[in-house]
Parts: structure tokens; C-alpha cells; sequence
């Protein structure tokens, strides 16, 4: 079996960096954004484009990454000839901005306003219908040719976007360890290299040191040393330690909190936060490392018991749900090194929460 890390291309992060878009572009750029972020960024992209003598041409994403959206902004990329695409924004706008790029065959620059989530790097485009429901994943055979990260556009989101992303990343190292015990592939069919496991650590390793200090920060909408690194621990380091280490419990029990309404206002890394966690009791991980990511999660602000995820009535017929969805088959809690049930998903998502929640 081979050993396969996965990665962008080209990895660009730092203040200001949005006025270089056109020098890393280098052809003729079809550039998709929301109304919102078009309004923000639309005149700093111009400019670079200008200064490269480049032509841009600008179209507003409508706000949904679905099919009839991609078909409609790949017909006017293709009327205008462009050589490239760029997505600019969040998850969706960026999601949408791959599928154009894989099926015009041509290459995407990712452009996130964000850093909510490791999703900006991956080789994954999440497909929804027009109405807001889930498709299909679409798989794509190569990740992002370009992620540009504008640091300090980026602070400037809210706080919370920023722990959100932090709560996603918290995950990357222990799932990616759990994997490596049981021999799990990864997202890319292979084994984790070397490299994989110890971008993934040194994602743990970052959150740990400088996420406090990010947030106070990024409450200020100021973008410091600490807010520097912890967006290259939420975007490269999650995204290559994710893909190329793999996914194990954490994801797999967010994916299992889905079914409780209470958290579908909730942000993705805030609930695999709590599933990271669990995760640890799950796999009967040292008290010094469960202390050391609740303790974590509390000083950013990440929920640790069920009751921060909105959950106040604690049914056991209700959590059980929960479980037994984690436990879907092919669902990633089954890379773990042992045999998982939903019997014991329920026990350690009742023993995370009561520890937690004091």
C-alpha cells in the first residue's frame, strides 16, 4: 500500500496579499464572489489585474453551489473564454468555484474570506439542490492549483467564524492518529506519510499555543502574529493533515449531531469540537490530553457539553439516534483502531458531556 499526501499547489498567505492576485493568476481570470464579498473585494482585485494588464471579469455566485449554478457561471466562463477561475468568499462560493474549474478543465484559485473551515485546500466540492438540500459529494481529482489567504481581510470576520475553525482543526491530530493505529486510508486511497502526520501535529501543536491569543485578537478585528498562524493552522495544516491523515470519530459524531435540531445553527467546527471529545473518551485517551482540549475549547469559546450546543433536555432514545447515525456504515468512526458501536458512542457522548459541563 502506498503512502499518499495530498495539497494544493500553492499555498499563499499574508496581509494584503488580494493586491497580488493577479501576478499568481497569470491568465485571464473569471472571478465568482457573493454580493456581500464582491462589495469588498471587487475594486483590490481590479487593481491587481490592471497593474498586470490581465484581463478580470467579475459575476455574482447567487448563493447556492448547486448544479444549475455551476452549469450557468461554466456557460458565461466559457463565453468569455477565461483561463482560470476564481472563488472568492465562503465555503459555498469556493465549492462552486471547483466544480466550474474541474468540469471546464481548467484551473481554480480559492480565495477564502474566512477561516472557518479546512475545506478551502481539500479536493471536495459539496453539491446542494436549489432549494438548500444536500445532493452530492463531488470528488475531484486534484486540489485547489492556488489558495490565497488575505490575513487581513480574514480578522476582519467575526470571532466566532474564527473558533469555528479552530473546533475543525482541534480534530485533525487525533484523527489522523487514530487512523495511523488502525491502518485507515485516507482520503487520497493510501497510507499517511510522515509529512501528513506531523503537519497534523503541529495543527494541534499551534491551536494549543496561539489560539487563545488569536481570539483576543480577532475579537478587535485585528490581525496579529497569533492570528497569522492560527489561519494557516485552520486552513493548511487541517486541510493537508485531514485529507492525508484521514477522518475517524470526531467528524463522524458531528455527522451524528445532525439529527438533533438544537444544533443546526451551530457551525461545523463547533460541533466537531464536542466530537473531538467525545472522540478521547471514546478511545480511552489520557485525562491530561482530555484536559488539555476542554480546557482548550472553554477559553475560545468552543462548546464542551451538550447543553453549549443548545441541547437542554438530555433524552438517552435521542442521543442514542445520534450514536447509532455516527455509526452509519461507512461513516469514518469505523477508521478507528477498535471496534465501535453505537452502545459505546452514547456512553462516551454521556461522559463528555458530564464532564464538560461542569
Amino acid at each position: 500500500m502506498e503512502n499518499i499526501i495530498l495539497s494544493p499547489n500553492k499555498y499563499i498567505q499574508g496581509a494584503g496579499s488580494l493586491k497580488s492576485i493577479a501576478k499568481y493568476a497569470k491568465k485571464d481570470a473569471f472571478i465568482i464572489a457573493d454580493n456581500f464579498v464582491m462589495g469588498l473585494t471587487e475594486d483590490i482585485i481590479k487593481e491587481s489585474f490592471k497593474n498586470e494588464n490581465i484581463p478580470v471579469f467579475f459575476e455574482l455566485f447567487n448563493g447556492e453551489c448547486s448544479k444549475v449554478e455551476v452549469n450557468r457561471l461554466k456557460g458565461i466562463l466559457e463565453n468569455k473564454n477565461c483561463k482560470i477561475v476564481i472563488g472568492v468568499g465562503g465555503g459555498k462560493t469556493l465549492d462552486t468555484a471547483k466544480a466550474i474549474a474541474y468540469y471546464s478543465n481548467i484551473p481554480v484559485m480559492i480565495v477564502p474570506t474566512i477561516a472557518s473551515t479546512d475545506a478551502p485546500c481539500s479536493a471536495l466540492s459539496v453539491l446542494y439542490t436549489e432549494e438548500g438540500a444536500f445532493d452530492e459529494y463531488l470528488l475531484l481529482p486534484n486540489n485547489p492549483d492556488i489558495v490565497l489567504m488575505d490575513t487581513e481581510i480574514i480578522a476582519k470576520a467575526p470571532a466566532r467564524l474564527l473558533a469555528s475553525g479552530m473546533g475543525d482543526a482541534l480534530a485533525t491530530y487525533f484523527e489522523a492518529r487514530a487512523c495511523e493505529r488502525s491502518g485507515a486510508l485516507n482520503m487520497g486511497g493510501g497510507l499517511p506519510t510522515k509529512a501528513a502526520m506531523a503537519l497534523a501535529k503541529l495543527c494541534f501543536d499551534t491551536l494549543i499555543a496561539d489560539g487563545e491569543k488569536a481570539m483576543f485578537a480577532a475579537q478587535k478585528c485585528v490581525c496579529t502574529k497569533a492570528v497569522e498562524n492560527i489561519i494557516e493552522a485552520n486552513t493548511y495544516l487541517s486541510g493537508i493533515g485531514f485529507e492525508s491523515g484521514g477522518l475517524a470519530a470526531a467528524h463522524a459524531i458531528h455527522n451524528g449531531l445532525t439529527v438533533l435540531e438544537e444544533c443546526h445553527d451551530l457551525y461545523h467546527g463547533e460541533k466537531v469540537a464536542f466530537g473531538t471529545l467525545v472522540q478521547l473518551f471514546l478511545e480511552n485517551a489520557p485525562m491530561e490530553e482530555i484536559d488539555e482540549v476542554l480546557f482548550f475549547c472553554k477559553n475560545i469559546g468552543l462548546p464542551t457539553c451538550l447543553e453549549d450546543l443548545g441541547v437542554n433536555s438530555i433524552e438517552r432514545e435521542r442521543l442514542l439516534e445520534v450514536a447509532k447515525l455516527s455509526c452509519a456504515p461507512g461513516e469514518t468512526i469505523h477508521n478507528m483502531p477498535f471496534e465501535v458501536t453505537p452502545e459505546k458512542v452514547l456512553a462516551a457522548i454521556l461522559a463528555a458531556d458530564n464532564y464538560g459541563g461542569f
